[in-house]
């Protein structure tokens, strides 16, 4: 008998498990395939050290993800700023506006339209500032009319690497957010508040318009100094000794008996426990659990989800052309956002080489999208295919929920009593492993209100 259940081993299920193992429960953590980390990983292809698609982690500064590693991590991973976004144009690159000042002299968009877009952004931030919900407005329903088509492309390629949806699915919220516009962080611990009271805090920072003229879009961002597998490796050395992994441990059925979850079974074994956190794909509950309430059937139907495609370039010289840290994007035919990794640390690509990732939506056929993203890359870059010694492809959900407009996102509490979500479709706030730490917050929130975590300090 168990206390908790881990379903998954992904950053959000070895997260839960740390916090909660760190909190004293006895943790077992079933992940169905041979390895750990999920998208939280990193390994070598041809001697380059791939991650699982190009990240940034966002909030670091004052984010749950730091709250976190301050509370639980007995030692934290070295984190490098994260750098610039770039747009590139068949001219070369240029930083992303993120202000009104950057706009003026954006030339990549046509005058008029800079002007239209400042106009705007300003009117969007003014009503979020004010309290207005943006959270369903579309970017489009906001955009001026009359723009022109590389502007309307721009914007639906920043819609899209924030949501993987386009900009008539993306809302006003989620561009605000993800251009640091509006930036959310957790609470710090104060004399008198205990440490599950700390880390259910989260505070959404609005400060006003005069943002429009400073905001940076890097802003508290950075990347694990030798990839993902370093902060991996740190979460996985911090696990006490009463976290319990198997792997090749697929999960087919959770054990509900009279309306309570009382453990979890695999093809081999059965196992008990007072609680179950799934963190696998909340859109998969149905399979796993019979009698689930009519209306959560329907909600969890009604998760949309993005598929991307990475492409890794070993490259065989360091090209002048990624000779940056941070991240670009191409917004005309196929687009893509794109990270020079291996100038974040010289143990990413063998001496003198490069290592650069390349992420596309995929909307059609994968080999229908694969063409489309070499013409892409062809003409961005024309002499690129004779500096490739290593080409890597990977098809993933980037995020196991789109935030889009008509998504629907779980709460980490579910109808069922001791069964409880956790992943980047259980929280809205942010993107990926930063989303994840979110939600991995809200559960220690909802475990303590709940009876099964102590209201004291650890």
């Amino acid at each position: 008998m168990y206390d908790v259940i881990v379903v998954g081993a992904g950053i959000s299920g070895l997260l839960s498990a740390l916090a909660l193992g760190k909190h004293g429960k006895n943790v077992l953590v079933l992940e169905k395939s041979g390895h750990v980390g999920g998208n939280c990983n990193s390994y070598c292809v041809d001697g380059f050290w791939v991650d699982t698609g190009p990240h940034a982690i966002t909030h670091l500064l004052k984010g749950p993800l730091r709250m976190l590693m301050d509370k639980y991590f007995d030692y934290i991973p070295a984190f490098v700023d994260y750098g610039t976004y770039y747009v590139r144009t068949p001219t070369g690159i240029r930083p992303i506006p993120s202000n009104l000042r950057e706009f003026v002299t954006f030339d990549a968009l046509p005058r008029k339209d800079r002007l239209m877009l400042s106009q705007a952004l300003t009117k969007a931030l003014t009503l979020s500032t004010f309290g207005i919900d943006t959270s369903k407005t579309s970017i489009y329903s906001c955009l001026p009319r009359h723009l022109s088509k590389q502007t309307y492309d721009f914007v639906d390629t920043i819609a899209y690497f924030l949501s993987g949806k386009s900009m008539r699915e993306t809302s006003v919220y989620r561009v605000l957010y993800g251009s640091s516009f509006v930036r959310d962080s957790a609470m710090y611990e104060t004399s008198d508040q205990p440490i599950a009271d700390q880390l259910a805090e989260q505070i959404t920072n609005i400060t006003g318009i005069r943002r429009l003229i400073t905001n940076k879009t890097s802003h508290a961002q950075a990347y694990p100094r030798g990839g993902l597998k370093a902060l991996l490796n740190s979460v996985m050395h911090s696990l006490p000794d009463n976290v319990e992994i198997k792997t090749n441990a697929c999960v087919n059925r959770i054990l509900v008996e009279g309306g309570v979850v009382c453990g979890v079974s695999t093809d081999d074994e059965s196992y008990d426990a007072e609680v179950v956190v799934h963190s696998g794909f909340a859109k998969d509950l149905p399979v796993l659990i019979e009698d689930l309430p009519a209306k959560y059937l329907h909600d969890l139907g009604q998760i949309d989800q993005a598929l991307s495609m990475c492409i890794w370039l070993g490259l065989s010289k360091q090209m002048k052309e990624f000779d940056y840290t941070g991240s670009e994007i191409w917004f005309q035919e196929k687009a893509y956002w794109a990270m020079p990794i291996s100038n974040y640390s010289s143990t990413i690509a063998p001496k003198g080489k490069q290592l650069v990732g390349f992420m596309f939506v995929v909307e059609d056929s994968v080999k229908r999208e694969k063409k489309r993203a070499w013409a892409t890359l062809h003409r961005a870059f024309p002499n690129i295919e004779r500096y490739i010694e290593m080409t890597h492809y990977q098809v993933t959900t980037p995020e196991k929920a789109a935030v889009s407009i008509d998504g629907y996102i779980p709460e980490v509490r579910t109808p069922l009593k001791n069964l409880y979500l956790v992943g980047t479709d259980a929280a809205a706030e942010s993107m990926g492993i930063t989303r994840a730490a979110y939600s991995v917050l809200d559960l220690i929130k909802c475990m303590k209100e709940d009876g099964y975590m102590m209201s004291g300090r650890l």
